[in-house]
C-alpha cells in the first residue's frame, strides 16, 4: 500500500508545484549520463555499425540498470529505518517521475505567446518541448505541434509512468523514464543514430505496447468527460492510430485530433531535413491557439483516469499476492 499512497502523494505534489527548474532532477542525471556515455563510447570504438549497435546495447543496459538499481536501493534502506520515511522517499520518487503540470506549463508558456502576438516567442518557447525545427514555422504550425507534443506525451509523460510505478514502484517507474529519455536522445532514425539508438528506440517502443493504446482509450473517456467528440475521437483512433513511424506514438495524437474535429501531424523538418509523415485526423476545422487549453484538458482528464485505474491495478496485486 506504501506505493499506492506514494504515487497519489507524488501526483498530487506534481499538479501543485510541477518541475522547480533550480532543483536537481533525476531526469536531467539520466541525460547527462546518456550524453557523457555516448560520447566515450564513441570515442573509444563506434566505427562500424556493428560496434556502434553493441555500443549502444551497452549504454542502454547500464543507464536503465542504474535508473532502477540505486532508487531500489534507496527506497530499501529506508525501509529498514522507518515505514514513514520509506513513504516520504517514495513519494517524492513518484513526484519526479510525473510529469503532468510541466507539460501544461510549458505549452501554456507557448499559448501565451501565441495570444500575445509574439510568433518569433511562440516558436522558441516551443522548441524547448519538441525536436522539430521550428524557426519557420506559422502560428497555425506551431499551435499544432503543441497540441501533437501534448497528446503525445500524456501517453509518454504521465499515463506510461504511472502505470510502471503500480506494478513495480518507483524504481520501475525511473527505468521507464531511463528508456523514454534514451530514445527521445539517441532513438533517431539517422545517419548518427541509425545503428547507436536502434535497440533503445526497440526497447521504447516494447515498453510502450500497453500504456501508449491504455491512454488512447482513457483519452477518448476524457473527451466525452470534458464534452469533446468522443465518438469521432474513437473513430479517427480506429483509422488514425498507426499513421506514425513508431507504432505507438500515433494513439493519444489520433484521439486528440478526432476529439477536437482538426488535423494533426504531416511533413516537418527536422534538423534541416524534410520528413514526410502521414496526417491524423480530419480538417474539420482551423486549428486554433485555444486548441492547446482544450489539449491541456484532456491531458488532466486523462492523467486522473489513468491515476484510477493504475490504482485499481494495484489494489488487485496485493489482493492477488
Amino acid at each position: 500500500m506504501i506505493t499506492l499512497y506514494a504515487l497519489l502523494t507524488g501526483y498530487i505534489l506534481d499538479l501543485l508545484l510541477g518541475d522547480p527548474v533550480r532543483l536537481p532532477h533525476p531526469v536531467r542525471w539520466m541525460g547527462l549520463i546518456i550524453s557523457s556515455g555516448e560520447a566515450l563510447l564513441r570515442h573509444l570504438s563506434c566505427r562500424t555499425s556493428k560496434s556502434q549497435f553493441i555500443s549502444g546495447v551497452l549504454l542502454t543496459l547500464v543507464v536503465t540498470a542504474v535508473s532502477f538499481v540505486l532508487p531500489y536501493c534507496l527506497l530499501r534502506i529506508a525501509q529498514n529505518i522507518n515505514l514513514f520515511l520509506a513513504f516520504g522517499l517514495e513519494s517524492l520518487m513518484c513526484y519526479q517521475i510525473l510529469a503532468t503540470k510541466s507539460l501544461k506549463v510549458e505549452s501554456m508558456s507557448v499559448y501565451q505567446a501565441l495570444i500575445g502576438g509574439d510568433l518569433p516567442e511562440a516558436r522558441k518557447k516551443l522548441s524547448y518541448i519538441v525536436s522539430r525545427d521550428t524557426e519557420q514555422l506559422d502560428e497555425l504550425q506551431v499551435a499544432k505541434s503543441t497540441i501533437e507534443t501534448i497528446a503525445e506525451n500524456t501517453s509518454d509523460g504521465v499515463i506510461a509512468p504511472i502505470l510502471f510505478i503500480m506494478i513495480g514502484g518507483a524504481p520501475l517507474g525511473f527505468l521507464y523514464k531511463a528508456i523514454n529519455t534514451l530514445d527521445s536522445m539517441i532513438g533517431y532514425q539517422n545517419n548518427c543514430y541509425l545503428f547507436f539508438g536502434r535497440f533503445a528506440a526497440k526497447l521504447d517502443d516494447a515498453a510502450n505496447i500497453v500504456p501508449a493504446r491504455a491512454a488512447a482509450y482513457l483519452m477518448i473517456l476524457a473527451s466525452f468527460l470534458a464534452g469533446y467528440d468522443a465518438k469521432n475521437a474513437r473513430k479517427i483512433y480506429q483509422r488514425d492510430k498507426y499513421k506514425h513511424l513508431s507504432p505507438n506514438s500515433a494513439h493519444t495524437e489520433a484521439v486528440c485530433a478526432g476529439a477536437l474535429n482538426i488535423l494533426l501531424a504531416g511533413d516537418n523538418y527536422y534538423f534541416g531535413k524534410l520528413v514526410k509523415k502521414p496526417t491524423i485526423g480530419d480538417d474539420n476545422r482551423q486549428i486554433e491557439a485555444e486548441d492547446i487549453k482544450r489539449t491541456n484538458r484532456l491531458l488532466y482528464l486523462t492523467s486522473f483516469l489513468g491515476l484510477m485505474l493504475a490504482s485499481g491495478i494495484r489494489l488487485a496485486i496485493l489482493q492477488l499476492f
